[in-house]
């Protein structure tokens, strides 16, 4: 009987903690893809609000979408300041350097390869640079340590500017 019982218990411990681990993720993809690649307020709190989950509330929907209203301005600086344009051509920083993929030309349709919204694309490209490398260019350029040193305002602000394209 207790064989049985543990037999049983450790397959539904692995399957909660892998739904519970996929949901976590989910979760975290959808708030920034909902609340930066959409071009208005309005729309980032639509976006939000119809694809989190119920635990989400509406301040925690607001307070995602406000970053993407001002995103674009001040992700043009995150941009300059962290030294993207030192590797990325992007036509809304004035950036013409060849280290990297062009953003302007590259980044969509890598994000459309790699099964991603655009807006998702981008903030793991910045944070996990090596989970999706574009064809042409080498693993481990880009450098792994801009998760940590970008707040989490600056993130949302740089992936709304390049996602954004202005």
């Amino acid at each position: 009987m207790w064989l049985l019982f543990v037999a049983l218990l450790l397959p539904a411990g692995v399957v909660g903690w892998a739904i519970g681990r996929y949901a976590g993720g989910h979760t975290r993809t959808v708030t920034v893809s909902g609340a930066t690649a959409a071009g208005s307020t309005a729309a980032a709190t639509t976006a939000a609000a119809t694809t989190a989950p119920a635990t989400t509330s509406t301040k925690q929907t607001t307070a995602s979408a406000a970053p993407a209203a001002a995103g674009p301005a001040k992700g043009k600086a995150v941009f300059a300041s962290n030294g993207c344009g030192a590797c990325h051509t992007f036509k809304a920083a004035g950036a013409t350097a060849t280290v990297g993929p062009d953003l302007d030309t590259k980044l969509a349709p890598d994000a459309h390869k790699a099964h991603m919204a655009l807006a998702a694309f981008t903030r793991e490209s910045i944070v996990k640079p090596d989970a999706y490398v574009s064809p042409g260019y080498p693993k481990g350029v880009m450098p792994h340590n801009f998760g940590q040193q970008l707040t989490k305002a600056q993130l949302a602000e740089l992936v709304s500017f390049v996602a954004g394209g202005k």
